[in-house]
Parts: structure tokens; sequence; C-alpha cells
């Protein structure tokens, strides 16, 4: 008896409305931030960060794998992520992940900063808008903002976090996982989803509006996916795409120009190049390839219309192939916005052989025969209606001719000729053997 009334207050204790409440309510909004720091990754967390506080979550998780990226995006990241009125977690994961460069920072901006087990975290010296070194002056002056900006974040952890942050910044140190936590630059190593949410739960972060205790043991986790624009976005901040892109844009371009008269490969070519601009715009390049890229096009226009059996399309597609490695691969570019070379060579090659077709096929329809008007006559057959004597009359495609006879001898009436030559309205023809 005293058995069943003990489990009956267990269970009404375990169900009590309290408790079933916060099971269900407690709600985990979870952000992927794989990649470069960029333009997509900002407002993607900041919509995230938006969205969390609208929708009532308790906890955000932003999910980090990144070599770095621009400061100022960095800040506006930073900057959300510490307004946030949602506790925030910044877990560097999955195994072989890094928060390298700017990606430090973002980690440890951070209401709690995780790491998975062989993870790394470092390595954020400042460097140029183009992957380049400063000048000494400029160094200095981005690396005291950057080690006043990680004074502040780190300075509740500890001196020994403090002093490993700041040499992140000064001399790009970069760490462990285990090399962090022992320093106290994290909080936690979680091996996996569940294991962080399990080790998040009970522990009290301080807000701009005061505490919060975490209670993740039963969470929910709803995982924000990305927009249909920061997925468009997305696509054109990798390099191999927008070369891709450029690629398509100025085939399509000749295309047209070798045959005008048409609109849907100009109008490929149009959006083609628009779109590679843009991403361009969002990417390190080197605007010098450009120009060989430009080159490039006049000398495939040149082929077109003084075709030199394709000297001029092998140099257009060998300044094509320079252009795009020095607009994507100069040595300022920083690695992870580079172009495949194989990529840029194979596309080079194509593009020079696909020309070599249209311009093929362009010559040959020069050569041919007008299909339409009187010269179109040349060569045809016709019949004798009134007889050569040298001069008569010819039925040819259906219409009687004034005709006369080549070498002025006479033709009768019902003799099969050819058409030789057109001298005027007049046909020369002669005996169809």
């Amino acid at each position: 008896m005293r058995k069943k009334i003990l489990l009956t207050l267990l269970l009404m204790v375990f169900l009590s409305p309290g408790n079933a409440s916060a099971a269900a309510t407690t709600r985990v909004l979870w952000l992927t931030g794989d990649g470069a720091v960029s333009t997509v990754m900002t407002e993607y967390v900041e919509r995230g960060v938006e969205q969390a506080g609208r929708d009532g979550y308790a906890l955000i998780v932003l999910q980090l794998n990144t070599p770095g990226g621009q400061i100022d995006l960095m800040e506006r990241i930073v900057t959300a992520l510490r307004e946030s009125p949602v506790p925030v977690v910044v877990y560097v994961a999955p195994r072989g992940a890094m928060a390298g460069s700017a990606g430090t920072l973002i980690t440890l901006a951070g209401h709690i900063a995780a790491m998975a087990p062989e993870t790394a975290i470092g390595a954020a010296s400042p460097v140029g808008s183009q992957g380049e070194d400063l000048n000494e002056t400029l160094a200095a002056k981005e690396k005291e903002i950057l080690s006043a900006l990680v004074r502040a974040l780190t300075e509740r952890r500890g001196a020994e976090a403090v002093a490993l942050a700041e040499s992140m910044i000064q001399n790009a140190k970069a760490v462990s996982s285990s090399e962090a936590l022992e320093a106290g630059l994290i909080d936690i190593i979680a091996e996996s989803r569940e294991d962080l949410l399990r080790q998040l739960d009970g522990r009290t972060v301080r807000l701009a509006g005061g505490e919060a205790t975490l209670r993740t043991g039963f969470a929910a986790v709803d995982e924000l996916d990305l927009s249909i624009i920061e997925i468009l976005l997305g696509v054109l901040t990798n390099p191999n795409i927008v070369f891709i892109l450029l690629a398509i844009g100025v085939q399509a371009i000749l295309i047209e120009l070798s045959s005008p008269g048409g609109w849907v490969a100009g109008f490929i070519g149009a959006v083609c190049l628009a779109l590679a601009f843009y991403g361009m715009g969002l990417l390190t390049v080197n605007w010098l390839g450009l120009a060989f890229i430009v080159l490039a096009f006049i000398l495939f226009f040149m082929e077109f219309q003084t075709p030199t059996h394709g000297a001029l399309t092998a140099a257009g597609a060998a300044s094509f192939i320079a252009g795009a490695l020095i607009l994507f691969n100069s040595p300022v570019t920083p690695e992870f916005q580079r172009v495949s070379v194989p990529l840029v060579i194979g596309t080079g090659v194509s593009l020079a052989v696909v020309f070599s077709v249209v311009i093929g096929l362009a010559l040959r329809t020069r050569r041919l025969p007008p299909a339409m008007g009187i010269a179109a006559l040349v060569g045809k057959p016709g019949e004798v209606r009134e007889a050569l004597e040298p001069k008569g009359t010819v039925q040819a495609e259906g219409e009687l001719w004034s005709a006369e006879s080549e070498d002025g001898t006479m033709l009768a009436a019902g003799e099969r000729v050819e058409i030789v030559r057109i001298e005027g309205l007049r046909l020369i023809v002669r005996k169809n053997l």
C-alpha cells in the first residue's frame, strides 16, 4: 500500500503542470555557420537572433566552422550575439572544424563557448581586406583594437584566458579544444548535440537584462534553414560558381554576336555576367584579371570577323585562363576564396573548342549559295519552252524566264537545260547532259 502511495506521489510531482510546462516549452534554435564569415552568414545569424527573441526560444546554439573572414562582418555578428535577449552558445563543431581568425571572436562572443573534440581556435591576427599583410602602423592599430575587444569578451574567464586570447591576436596563436578548455577560454567540450545540451542543463548565464538558468534536459531543437535569398547569396560567394557564370556569360554573348538576330543567347549571357559581377563584388578578387578576360573577348570576336584558322581563338583561350587565375587566385586572395585551377583550364579549353565549332558553322553558312532570290536559280535545272536560237524562253522553278544558250547553239523546245549564270533578268543556260 505504501509503495503505491509513494509511486502515485512521484508521478504527480513529475507530471505536475510546472514540470510538464517547462519540458514542453524549452525550445532551442540551432543555427549553422559553415564557411567563411560572409554577408550570408552575418545576415543569417542576425535573422536567427531576431527570430529567437520574437518566437520565445530559451536558447540559441550557433554551430560554427569557419576559417575567418572580414572584420566588419565579424563585428556585426559579435554585436548581434552580445545584444541577444536570448542566451547564445557558440559551438565549434563537428570534429575537425575550426574557429579561425574572425571565428575566434565570434566564439568568444557567445554567453557560453563550446567546442567538439579535435577542433581548433585562434590565429586571429588581422590582415587586409584582400588577405595581404598590413603595414606596421595599421597592423598595430588593428591588433590593439581587436585585443581590446577580446579582453572585454574574456575578462570574466580569468587572466590565463585573457592572455591566450590576446596572443591569438598579437601572435596568431592557435590552440586545440582541450588546450582552450584548460586555459578557461571555453566552457565545454561536447561530443555531440545531445552531449552539449546535457552539459548545458542547469548552467547560469549573464545577459544584459540579468541572469538566466538554462533548462535543456528536455529541450526541443528547431534548426533554422537558410532563406532563398541567403542560399542565392551563398552560391554567389563560391568562386567556382562565379567563375562558371563568367565563362557562360562570355560564351553566350559571343554566340549572340556571331549569329545576331536572336535574343536567347544574349539574354542568358547578360544575366550570367550580371550575377558573376555581383559575386565578384562579394569576393576578394584582383580586378587586373578582368582586363585579360576582356582581351580574350576581343580576340574571340576578331577571330569571327577575320578568321585566322584558330590562332586568335588559342590566344583568346590563353588570355581567358590567365585572366581567371589573376582574378581569383592572386597571392593576396585567401585560400578558401580561390577557384579550382583544373576547372579554369578545362573551361578555357572548352570555351575555345565551342567557339571554334560556332565559327566553323558560321563560315560554312556564309559559303552556302543564296536560298532565295534570283541568284538562287544558278545551278538549277530548267526546260526550254521557246527554242533558243540562241535566245528564247526557259521555265525554271515554276516561272518563265528569258534565256540564252551559253555557247550560242540552238536548243529545241522541250530540252532540259542547266542554268549557268544570270545576266540582268536573263538566264544563261547550257544543255543538261
